[in-house]
């Protein structure tokens, strides 16, 4: 296996175990799911995928830094071996780390929050928090159409 391959899947293992220690995980899960699918129909990797989440979540929690190491070595050969076998393509396999990388990133700035109002027209403010102090909201209210 050339360097390139190499480091593609190195870095794609790296990536997938730093996001199974984050709220990121079910987004990343289905992201491994839809990419296996078609070479796994019975789901088996995605199983394997929650067992070693459950390991590795198990060995930070038992302060055992080997964990991480290890769970990288078994899903860059398992990432190796779908290259080698050509049960996926370079190209799907850099597509699937551009979107694992874009919920890292996502997962590494806890402070950002993104919400999405629906269910019918918001006339006025929307506030979404955990507590609010001395605020003052002062709302206008035209006077009706007239007919």
């Amino acid at each position: 296996m050339d360097s390139e391959w190499a480091a593609l899947t190195a870095s794609g293992a790296t990536t997938l175990v730093s996001l199974m220690v984050t709220d990121s995980w079910t987004h990343a899960r289905e992201l491994m799911r839809r990419f296996l699918s078609r070479n796994d129909p019975d789901n088996s990797t995605i199983t394997e995928l929650d067992t070693a989440r459950a390991r590795l979540l198990a060995s930070s929690a038992a302060d055992h830094p080997h964990g991480a190491r290890a769970t990288v070595e078994q899903w860059d050969a398992f990432l190796r071996h779908m290259l080698q076998a050509r049960l996926v393509s370079g190209t799907e396999l850099r597509e699937l780390l551009a979107s694992l990388q874009h919920l890292q990133s996502e997962a590494a700035r806890p402070d950002a929050v993104h919400n999405n109002i629906g269910g019918g027209v918001q006339h006025g403010p929307v506030i979404q928090s955990g507590r609010i102090t001395g605020l003052t909201i002062h709302a206008h209210h035209p006077d009706p159409p007239q007919n």
